[in-house]
């Protein structure tokens, strides 16, 4: 798989590890079946999902050739990305006024 594909496949599963925290109310996916989950847990879940991507990033790039070292600008872009990706599941679950 190039580089490319390897890219795109990755900013794909950003968005939906992003998104998984407000789609389910599983702890990390694989965790026992709660009722409701509160915000805090959630967010707890979306920092966590957010250094697995970026370790399977790290490994990714460093399978493509050398890591190339990243400052804090990186970091605090990355995660800003992501927090943006995690919006559609936060509007789904938070803003979204279903009629029961």
């Amino acid at each position: 798989m190039g580089s490319h594909w390897q890219t795109v496949s990755l900013v794909v599963l950003a968005v939906f590890a992003a998104n998984l925290p407000f789609v389910n109310q599983r702890i990390l996916v694989l965790g026992p079946q709660r009722s409701t989950k509160s915000l805090a847990v959630r967010l707890i879940e979306l920092m966590v999902l957010y250094f697995v991507i970026g370790v399977l990033g790290l490994a990714l790039e460093k399978q493509a050739g050398q890591i190339a070292s990243q400052g804090w600008e990186f970091y605090a872009i990355t995660a800003t990305m992501f927090v943006t990706f995690a919006f559609p599941g936060f509007v789904f679950r938070y803003l979204m006024h279903r009629t029961h």
